[in-house]
């Protein structure tokens, strides 16, 4: 694994961590997205991240600044992949958008560069054509909050030549990551096949009117001595991302409950700016969600 220069497509919440986590650790890292108000977004959000690395791994002030000294930031696809040994796409969970992205990358893109999708519920094979070189396209998947929830999934599709799937288990240790290996295509793959799930549960409770997110969460908790509940995990894996997903099941099913909880996400929570954790607000209120309090889980 002779890779050096990194390059993060989409710099939301998740593509942020990506960035900063692999500099962190060492690389050089170009993040790119649609436009320069994306990037000053983006550089505003992993700049907050270093105090979360001194906070939680022990960072010093001169390795956090030097983590932040290795990325870069363009708006220019084929300038923000010239040199790229990979490419990790975490742009939003939508096929069209996905589609687009690989197929105008798959022209700009050197040779040698391997492509990675962090998609939480998409395949790869869904999009290795587009890519122009299925041999080298593969899923890295990440959980959110990586510095501390650092696994790593690494799923091939039939085309992914072995060779390719070995360097990227070889990479996401390089930066810290435990690298989980799936040799076969698994929707979901392993964490979401049973988060996944796990959160359609309590928003089905939820969508039914059959109990507030707190209620749901406060049962979850005090049953199962979790730390969090369905909708504190729900914010921290945002807003966005669970409406794209229910949006695109309401639309593969028809079904009216996933119809009516799409609306409700987009009508009540994304449409008021609450994207959950990141923004401020979701189903909760942070800094400070009442969930955290000493007496969330009293009668």
């Amino acid at each position: 694994m002779n890779y050096q220069n990194i390059t993060v497509a989409g710099s939301g919440v998740l593509g942020s961590q990506i960035a900063y986590q692999s500099a962190f650790k060492g690389f050089n890292v170009t993040v790119y997205d649609i436009n320069d108000e994306a990037l000053k977004n983006a550089q505003d959000r992993i700049t907050k991240l270093k105090p979360l690395y001194q906070q939680d791994l022990g960072a010093t002030q001169e390795e956090v600044d030097a983590a932040y000294a290795r990325l870069t930031f363009n708006s220019d696809l084929a300038q923000a992949v010239a040199n790229a040994d990979l490419v990790i796409e975490a742009i939003p969970e939508v096929v069209s958008i996905k589609t687009e992205f690989y197929t105008n990358l798959s022209k700009v893109a050197p040779a040698k560069t391997i492509f990675a999708t962090n998609s939480s519920t998409l395949l790869p094979s869904q999009f290795a054509e587009a890519t122009g070189r299925p041999e080298k396209f593969l899923a890295l998947h990440f959980a959110n909050t990586i510095w501390k929830n650092n696994t790593a999934e690494i799923m091939k599709h039939p085309g992914t030549d072995m060779k390719v799937f070995d360097e990227v288990v070889e990479f996401a240790r390089a930066i810290g990551m435990v690298p989980l290996p799936l040799y076969k295509e698994q929707p979901g793959y392993i964490l979401n096949s049973l988060l996944v799930p796990f959160l359609d549960a309590a928003e089905s409770l939820l969508v039914k009117e059959v109990a507030d997110p707190e209620t749901i969460d406060k049962t979850w908790m005090i049953g199962t001595g979790a730390p969090l509940g369905p909708f504190a995990i729900l914010d921290i894996v945002g807003i966005n991302t669970a409406y794209n997903i229910v949006e695109a099941k309401a639309t593969a099913t028809g079904d009216d409950n996933m119809k009516k909880l799409a609306n409700l996400l987009k009508t009540e929570y994304i449409e008021k700016g609450k994207l959950g954790r990141a923004t401020g607000e979701g189903f909760y209120t942070y800094p400070n969600p009442s969930f955290a309090k000493p007496d969330f889980l009293k009668g």
